[in-house]
């Protein structure tokens, strides 16, 4: 699939679409899934909002979302291209009122996000990259801006983004062993496009994450370089749609 300017507009305003879903349930409560994880009415009808434009739009491309069926491998492994959506990422961000939370929705071709869309509703904010098309951003009523990013020099103070609700004794370790200038806490793919726009040099995590959780904050990520696209260890379409650890930002680290 060729993605053009015109690609990248449709598919944030299907996010966005799915944004004000996700606003009109805002005062809604939680129940809990069967991996214990939370969902409100809110994640359904982002998803279902998403959905309906993806078919829409591209009605022979599968969609893979977090709150649809999840095609088993056997099937899965067949695809040349596919939709990967987290309709709501921050669920626990959402439920404490705080505007953190995001639409993730990202074109997988191949293992490789090649477009995708990170949307925080509650702050405005808007990201979509593409691969050729580079990495954009937009707040509120302004036009968009080309973002780019460069790894860090060697030795360089590090402003670290980390995940608000997912601490652990693995990323203290790994912060010990590189400078750290600042931390800085969020609860969604945001933390990707912080890296993305300069905002934090590194994101690490040190514990399982879904691919739906990240694939759209990663293509923000890739095609942020100033000169070339930039280098991510995460790969999608894999047996169990999982990621276990990452470092994200450090020219070769793959955790």
């Amino acid at each position: 699939m060729v993605v053009t300017r015109p690609d990248l507009d449709r598919l944030a305003q299907i996010a966005r679409d799915a944004g004000a879903a996700i606003l009109a349930h805002r005062h809604g409560a939680a129940e809990t899934k069967a991996d214990l994880s939370p969902v409100t009415a809110a994640d359904r009808a982002s998803h279902a909002s998403i959905v309906a434009a993806l078919a829409a739009w591209t009605p022979d491309t599968p969609v893979v979302s977090e709150e649809g069926r999840i095609p088993d491998y056997d099937t899965r492994r067949t695809w040349l291209r596919f939709w990967l959506v987290d309709p709501l990422d921050g669920t626990k961000e959402f439920l404490a009122g705080r505007g953190e939370y995001t639409v993730n929705v990202a074109l997988i071709e191949g293992h490789e996000p090649t477009m995708g869309v990170v949307f925080a509703p509650a702050i405005d904010e808007m990201y979509v990259a593409a691969r050729g098309l580079g990495a954009w951003k937009q707040v509120g009523s302004a036009g968009p801006v080309r973002i780019s990013s460069a790894p860090p020099a060697l030795g360089t103070p590090l402003v670290v983004a980390e995940s608000r609700s997912h601490p652990s004794a693995e990323l203290e370790a790994f912060l010990k062993t590189i400078p750290v200038k600042r931390r800085v806490q969020a609860g969604s793919s945001l933390k990707f496009c912080w890296v993305a726009d300069g905002r934090a040099d590194i994101y690490p995590r040190f514990g399982p994450t879904m691919e739906w959780d990240t694939a759209a904050g990663d293509c923000v990520y890739r095609y942020s370089g100033r000169d070339r696209d930039r280098s991510s260890p995460l790969t999608y379409n894999t047996p169990s749609l999982r990621h276990d650890r990452f470092v994200i930002g450090l020219p070769g680290a793959h955790a």
